[in-house]
């Protein structure tokens, strides 16, 4: 069944959206790179309000593809979940646990497991302000009071010396504020940062060399061609009137 929509963009568009983004680079500019529409560009950069989603990776104690491809061999084998613990050099609590997690040994598969272990672990992790209600009253108070993230980043780390449950970096509080996704810092407060911007921006960010009011391939006035000065072709008239014209108004 076909696609009903703007088709998305694959991961090797976005890490080069990303790419050109983090040079500075416009919307425009990258949306022509990439053959999509300055539209689209922004609806993947404003997602995550400007910020460049950090690389996933699977944790060094997960399960890897060809670990569960020998679970899988093993089930198949009749060996125990001790054999196959033996056989990966795993614990028989995990590899137990692998397979009852997916669907169990009549049923399991090496791909679709870890499939689903990669989807599990794209679950967002709760932060700092999400979890410590004080905390996240304070910052919301300040930036009322029109402190920056920086400065409210530097008292907290003077007024609470030694509390690591009252500190928040500078960033955490950007992303929380340009990513609404997280539901942690409300949206109104985004106006009072001095920036008054909806999204970040990187810092090599810059309009300069972009044609924002220019006309493209624009030719001069002084370039027309001679038989416009004569004005004897109907649409060669300058576009103006002369002020002695009566229009008749009254």
């Amino acid at each position: 069944m076909a696609r009903i929509g703007r088709p998305g963009l694959s991961d090797a568009q976005k890490s080069e959206l990303w790419r050109r983004f983090r040079e500075g680079e416009s919307l425009i500019g990258i949306g022509r790179a990439l053959g999509k529409q300055a539209g689209s560009i922004h609806g993947v950069v404003s997602a995550s309000g400007g910020i460049v989603p950090s690389t996933r990776i699977r944790a060094p104690s997960s399960l890897s593809l060809a670990e569960r491809e020998e679970i899988s061999r093993g089930i198949v084998s009749g060996l125990s979940v001790r054999g196959i613990a033996s056989r990966i050099g795993r614990s028989p609590s995990t590899v137990s646990q692998e397979i009852s997690r997916n669907a169990g040994r009549s049923q399991y598969r090496a791909a679709e497991a870890d499939e689903a272990a990669w989807n599990r672990s794209r679950r967002p992790k709760l932060c700092r302000l999400a979890t410590h209600r004080r905390l996240r009253y304070i910052v919301a108070r300040k930036l009322q009071l029109d402190w920056s993230p920086q400065q409210i980043s530097g008292w907290l780390v003077k007024q609470y010396p030694g509390r690591d449950d009252m500190q928040v970096s500078h960033e955490t509080i950007y992303r929380s504020l340009f990513i609404q996704a997280r539901g942690v810092l409300k949206k109104e407060l985004v106006k009072h940062l001095r920036s008054r911007r909806m999204m970040r921006r990187a810092k090599k960010s810059s309009t300069k060399g972009q044609p924002r009011g220019q006309i493209i391939d624009a030719v001069s006035i002084r370039e027309r061609a001679p038989e416009v000065e004569d004005r004897a072709i109907p649409g060669h008239w300058e576009g103006c009137v002369p002020l002695s014209v009566d229009f008749g108004l009254a």
